[in-house]
């Protein structure tokens, strides 16, 4: 089920990255042995009341000159416009309305989206409300006077924001199809992939700015069965600056992964496996998807007996903080191997549905805990109780312990890799919650 995407939109200096912290909160977390695509800030998790939605940030704006300001703030726009469900516009009720302000505020009218029109720094509402009036002028509806800083109104805008969110999940639920995002760098042959699977041109790859308002559903029909494949590469677009293509692949990479059963991280063969294609993996990883790395171009390559080995070998080391995913050598240009990527998503699914009896955990723990004594500290040592399965996409498994500090992160990939040596769980991440059990309570 995928989760709303709200953008936030704004000059420098109205408070965005102050709004996009309060918002984040402590959603963002930063975990060991993850690449750096949580710690970019470029998107978090949220919740308000019931409502579960990815929060964006399109891009810092550098003050330069006018004319630079506005060409970025237009920019920023058009990815808004090209990924989110609702966009937050930020003015500066203390700056006034300005003529940058009206522009964006066009494009975005224009765009059809819903934009709620937050007013920020206006942290004293008596004396800011003649000047908040001001903004019906730009025409999007009715300006929210908040305060970022001191968090205030912040509330009333999520309450507008959230009523603006479609109204799919019914609709998505009762899709039973298999769907499987195509994501990578430009240029790695995402689209060509999806094309020699169709046998035919449907995906249509263009480098104008906003050809393609949402990623590409595609269905593909192998042998009965029905994929719907997610291809974000008719997403691609021109910039000037590197760090806007690479925000912006990374944003259409986090909307393709939320609505996907198993991603297929596309790395290109001749360029080898980069960080970039560790933050994009790493989306998906953090999301507990299903995972496939495909090295496209792999008929481009001279080989000898030892190639796919020491390529496997590169892959885990940039890769190593999912282990787990599997690894396909392919060529959209022949069609090398691709055929059997649809045995390898099967099979990946079916891990990830996978359940596993409460008893049958219970004994791998138990051999598992006299293999390698639990660590302790200050002479109180871990005990470990009881181990049960609550959930799938991805397993999900709850440990019962005495104490959750001593519970160190070695010990649960530890016991996962016991899990695995038992139920393989090949192209899955698991998921471990450690909870707390007093003595008395077992």
């Amino acid at each position: 089920m995928s989760k709303p995407i709200v953008a936030i939109v704004g000059r420098p200096n109205v408070g965005k990255s102050t709004l996009f912290n309060v918002l984040a909160g402590e959603n963002i977390s930063i975990v060991k042995d993850t690449p750096g695509v949580t710690r970019d800030r470029i998107y978090a998790d949220v919740e308000w009341l019931n409502y579960r939605f990815t929060l964006i940030d399109t891009g810092g704006i550098e003050p330069d000159s006018s004319d630079i300001i506005l060409s970025q703030m237009r920019e920023q726009a058009q990815i808004a416009i090209d990924t989110a469900d609702v966009i937050i516009f930020i003015v500066d009720v203390r700056q006034g309305l300005i003529d940058a302000d009206s522009k964006v505020a066009d494009l975005l009218r224009r765009s059809h989206k819903p934009v709620v029109l937050a007013v920020n720094k206006a942290d004293n509402y008596e004396k800011f409300l003649p000047d908040v009036y001001e903004f019906y002028n730009l025409g999007i509806g009715d300006p929210i006077p908040v305060s970022a800083a001191s968090r205030q109104g912040i509330g009333d805008m999520l309450d507008v924001v959230v009523s603006h969110f479609p109204d799919h999940d019914l609709e998505e639920n009762e899709d039973e199809r298999p769907r499987i995002a195509v994501v990578g760098k430009p240029n790695v042959g995402k689209s060509s992939i999806i094309n020699k699977l169709l046998g035919e041109n449907r995906v249509i790859v263009s480098d104008i700015a906003g050809t393609t308002r949402d990623a590409i559903d595609t269905a593909v029909t192998w042998e009965g069965r029905e994929y719907v494949f997610i291809d974000t590469a008719g997403l691609r677009r021109k910039s000037r600056i590197k760090e806007e293509l690479e925000r912006y692949s990374i944003i259409r990479t986090v909307t393709a992964v939320d609505r996907a059963d198993v991603v297929v991280v596309v790395i290109d063969a001749l360029e080898g496996v980069t960080e970039q294609d560790a933050k994009i993996a790493g989306i998906a990883h953090d999301r507990g998807k299903g995972i496939l790395v495909a090295v496209n171009k792999w008929d481009a390559i001279e080989k000898d007996d030892k190639t796919i080995y020491k390529y496997t070998q590169r892959i885990r080391e940039t890769l190593s903080f999912m282990p787990y995913a599997e690894i396909m050598f392919v060529s959209a240009e022949t069609g090398q191997r691709l055929p059997k990527l649809f045995g390898m998503i099967d099979m990946i699914i079916e891990n990830q549905s996978m359940r596993v009896a409460t008893g049958v955990l219970n004994e791998i723990m138990s051999e598992a805990v006299a293999l390698q004594q639990p660590p302790s500290d200050k002479g109180k040592r871990l005990k470990l109780y009881y181990i049960t399965q609550v959930s799938v996409k991805p397993p999900t498994f709850v440990i019962f312990v005495n104490d959750k500090e001593l519970m160190h992160f070695s010990y649960t990939r530890y016991l996962e890799n016991k899990i695995r040596d038992t139920f393989g769980f090949r192209g899955t991440s698991l998921k471990f919650i450690i909870r707390e059990r007093k003595e008395r309570e077992k």
